[in-house]
């Protein structure tokens, strides 16, 4: 379960990173996005970085301390 958490987790952050960091490039591979403005695109971004880094502590830390 651990491992599946801290996989999902990697996913999110490998997927917010190009929201976070160039909106503009996203707004151009996705043609349903030019309407969106670039600070959405950032928030958007920023808030799967932080689900992401924090499924991946709840997956390493949390559960695998946990006795089943």
């Amino acid at each position: 379960m651990s491992l599946f958490l801290s996989a999902l987790g990697l996913m999110m952050i490998f997927e917010g990173i190009p929201y976070f960091c160039f909106p503009a490039k996203v707004k151009e591979f996705a043609q349903k996005l030019p309407e969106l403005p670039d600070g959405f695109l950032r928030f958007l971004g920023l808030v799967l970085l932080i689900l992401g880094l924090s499924i991946v502590y709840i997956g390493r830390v949390v559960l695998a301390n946990a006795e089943f």
